[in-house]
């Protein structure tokens, strides 16, 4: 959890990338990892297969920082995966940077991975009680030593059977030898897209990857199977079979960029309608509709169409803030927010204001945002929120706290405005997020109702219900 924006945090963006010919792949892997880079902000690297060997380069720190140096040469290849981390399953230390790479008895493998193994804590106590070493506390390295492990001598062979064991969350790209896999995991929690043009195939976590690289969405990769691909074409296997999908709904409310095209909706159509559905069951009104910048933004814009009240900008937001300013103390948390908001007086001053997000955690930073707020002037500010109240943790690659934390467990609407010195909140009812999305029944809403499609077996993992 971030304790600057105080909301769900993401967790990772993977890219894997094939090309008939020799390209530059680091160069293509840092475009791709750029505009995945607001799915992690921790960590992030590469790995591409080049003279026989896979050469794997990753550290803390974004992407520009990290791997800019990249595109001061050529570096040709065939092959290559990329990886953007925030770290919900362990720590933010070097060791858990991914791509995770090992020679093994099955070839050389590299593997990057989205999302979060539930079952992790049971894999691990298996592996010590077998004599592996392993070098990190993430999840994703376990499933190198399942692969490594596995009696099955052939790679595709004792990979399907590494996949049939992982429970939870994932979609991982990976290298082995000259070949690229891509797989997801039964209920799809976790997106994984597949664009193509001229030769040149991109596996990605949001369709923005695909854009930049300037290849055509061919298809999302389908829950519960297995993508071959190397310079003679692609197989395909499925590993198991669906028995219905489960997608993260947050990905549409929060964690997606605006631009991508996501489980089959354009995210930006999506959070305007979230922002109109929250406006029709409103009656408050007021004089400007603004936006918390910039996850409300299509949202706020939904909600003053719906309304008829103007969206003005009302707070307008510093992008070089960065993470630099972080701190848990309280003050040193409001100096953050300072830093990284700041309110247009003469748009707000002595107006009501309708004051648009997309979700409420603790409470914290949204207390400081209603207190900048009145202070540059407003004359009243009433919270709204695109999404449903959370009151239960995801162990499906978010970082939400437990429930303990969750704001919406300890106090009713009315006494979370007291609480932030707003005056109301109200939320996108949980009905009307469903009717936001073609297909409702195919994404999961665990973190509002409770019903987690997969249940979660480590106490270890459990700790946080």
């Amino acid at each position: 959890m971030n304790p600057i924006n105080d909301r769900p945090a993401h967790y990772c963006g993977i890219t894997g990338i094939i090309s008939d010919t020799l390209v530059n792949m680091p160069e293509r892997l840092f475009y791709a990892l750029f505009s995945l880079q607001h799915r992690g902000q921790e960590s992030c690297g590469i790995a591409y297969h080049r003279h026989g060997d896979i050469v794997v380069y990753r550290d803390l720190g974004m992407v520009s920082g990290v791997l800019s140096h990249y595109l001061e040469e050529d570096h040709p290849s065939f092959i290559g995966i990329g990886h953007v981390r925030y770290s919900t399953h362990g720590g933010n230390r070097i060791e858990n940077a991914q791509p995770v790479s090992a020679s093994c008895n099955k070839g050389d493998i590299a593997v990057a991975h989205n999302g979060n193994i539930t079952n992790s804590e049971e894999l691990r106590r298996e592996l010590f009680r077998e004599g592996s070493i392993l070098q990190s506390s993430s999840d994703t390295e376990l499933i190198l030593h399942l692969i490594a492990r596995s009696r099955k001598t052939d790679f595709r062979e004792a990979l399907l059977e590494t996949l049939t064991r992982l429970e939870g969350a994932f979609s991982l790209v990976l290298i082995h030898d000259t070949s690229l896999i891509a797989a997801r995991d039964p209920n799809g929690f976790r997106p994984l897209v597949m664009g193509r043009k001229n030769g040149f195939t991109v596996f990605a976590s949001e369709t923005c990857a695909l854009d930049i690289l300037r290849t055509e969405f061919v298809r999302e990769v389908k829950p519960g199977e297995c993508l071959f691909l190397d310079q003679s074409g692609m197989s395909q296997s499925t590993f198991r079979h669906s028995k219905g999908e489960s997608r993260c709904i947050f990905e549409l409310i929060y964690f997606a960029r605006p631009d991508s095209f996501h489980f089959g909706h354009h995210v930006h159509s999506v959070r305007k309608k979230m922002g109109q559905l929250l406006a029709e069951s409103d009656d408050i009104g007021g004089d400007i509709v603004c936006a918390v910048p910039d996850s409300g933004n299509s949202a706020a814009l939904g909600y003053s169409l719906a309304s008829g009240i103007n969206l003005d900008i009302g707070l307008a937001r510093n992008h070089y803030s960065g993470r630099t300013f972080i701190q848990p103390a309280p003050s040193q948390r409001e100096f953050g927010v300072r830093m990284k908001l700041h309110p247009l007086k003469d748009s707000i001053e002595n107006k009501k204001i309708i004051l648009v997000d997309d979700s409420l955690v603790r409470g914290t930073t949204s207390r400081l945002i209603v207190k900048l707020l009145k202070e540059a002037g407003a004359k009243e500010v009433h919270l709204r929120l695109s999404a449903p109240e959370i009151r239960y943790p995801c162990f499906y690659g978010i970082d939400i706290p437990t429930r303990e934390e969750l704001i919406s467990n300890r106090m009713s609407p009315d006494e979370i405005a007291g609480f932030i010195g707003a005056n109301s909140v109200r939320f996108l009812p949980l009905e009307s997020l469903k009717k936001c999305v073609n297909d409702p029944d195919n994404f999961c809403y665990a973190c509002f109702s409770g019903n987690y499609p997969v249940r979660v077996k480590d106490p270890a993992i459990r700790r946080k219900e």
